[in-house]
């Protein structure tokens, strides 16, 4: 059953060049309206996935921060009532850094919410203008003091790897932000994926990526600094004091159950993948008409839960117990991973194993992709 819930608010208020849900951007929203289908949608969802405690909920999205904090604290108590919740349950906001949000801060907190998530994304206003952010590093700044005043946990990410970036650059940068003192830091190498605005800037020659030789090496720098300031990488590109990690994030990596709610949110149900409708209109018509916002429920095959098992729980430090992972799927544990595959990898240090769990080294990480190719079983990467 669902160990932690996830609760989409789709709706931005400002237009970004590099963003998916432009199509969300909204000058005011009907709060009420959108507060009675949030809860019919969280009621249907706990009818199927309840029982257990949550022990973390997030909020994500466009503009969480900008959620007026009664309707945060309305969509709390519910949960509460339908689920429970765990002992020092860990709930979660995802927040723009501008000073319109950080004025939001306060409220959300006295809401309920007790970790904040905030994208920085750089401490250079230049690498801001390049990732089409609408914040400078002052206003992010800002932001951050004000997010340690007043809520119990925070984190931040950043972006490196950018287009000419250098080792002494990211350094600098890297070593700023661990000044700050935050428990929790994210930290992406940026990627160009297909369809999207930097793919197409590349492709009409507006910039050039690092150099992925380069690239490695600031993953390798990272790893130095954060594990040198006692943050070290309990996922592939999460960095936290020990007790200060992700726990909702950890139930997606761990492949555990979780709800989601609103519009686009997917869940995972006892072997079922759950879709909400993407489109805010659309998902409202759903509830309205069927009282949830779903679009689609699927059973996930035993091939398809261990792939997006493995593929997940290979990011984590602490790997995956394919002993456990077996009996869930009905698998076992070498048509999980090739068996000589786990052997040779061990004995060039990129793979580690300890009885039934295996994981990935600190020295993998670097090599994560080519590794998971070669690790997981081929009918489980097409699964």
């Amino acid at each position: 059953m669902a160990r932690a819930l996830y609760i989409h608010w789709p709706f931005c208020l400002a237009k970004c060049p590099y963003c998916d849900f432009n199509s969300h951007v909204r000058d005011n929203v009907d709060v009420v309206t959108w507060q009675a289908a949030l809860l019919a949608d969280m009621r249907h969802e706990a009818e199927l996935a309840g029982s257990e405690p949550l022990h973390s909920i997030f909020f994500g999205g466009g503009t969480p921060s900008l959620m007026p904090p009664a309707l945060v604290e309305a969509l709390l108590a519910e949960a509460e009532k339908l689920w429970g919740f765990a002992p020092g349950i860990e709930i979660t906001l995802e927040g723009n850094p501008s000073s319109v949000e950080a004025a939001n801060f306060a409220s959300l907190a006295s809401a309920g919410v007790n970790r904040v998530s905030l994208g920085l994304q750089s401490l250079d206003d230049t690498a801001l203008q390049f990732l089409g952010r609408l914040h400078d590093v002052s206003e992010g700044l800002k932001a951050l003091e004000t997010a340690e005043r007043v809520f119990e946990r925070v984190s931040f990410d950043l972006i490196y790897a950018l287009p000419g970036q250098t080792e002494q650059h990211w350094r600098q940068q890297l070593s700023r932000a661990l000044g700050f003192g935050t428990g929790h830091l994210s930290l992406y190498q940026l990627t160009i994926e297909p369809g999207t605005r930097f793919a197409t800037d590349v492709r009409r020659g507006g910039f050039t990526p690092l150099d992925d030789d380069l690239a490695a090496n600031l993953f390798t720098v990272t790893a130095e600094l954060t594990g040198s300031a006692g943050l070290p990488a309990y996922e592939v590109s999460n960095h936290a004091h020990r007790g200060e990690e992700s726990r909702h994030n950890l139930t997606y990596w761990r492949y555990q159950d979780y709800a989601g709610i609103g519009p686009g949110a997917h869940g995972r149900r006892g072997g079922m993948a759950t879709y909400r409708h993407r489109k805010p209109e659309n998902w409202l018509a759903a509830v309205e008409r069927n009282g949830h916002g779903l679009q689609e429920e699927s059973t996930l095959s035993p091939k398809t839960q261990a792939s997006e098992a493995l593929l997940m729980g290979l990011r984590l430090a602490e790997g995956v117990d394919l002993a456990s992972l077996a009996a869930r799927t009905g698998m076992t544990p070498d048509e999980l991973l090739r068996p000589a595959s786990v052997d040779h990898f061990r004995r060039l240090g990129f793979v580690w194993r300890e009885g039934d769990r295996v994981g990935v080294t600190p020295k993998g990480m670097i090599l994560l992709d080519t590794l998971l190719a070669g690790l997981v079983a081929d009918e489980l990467l097409v699964a």
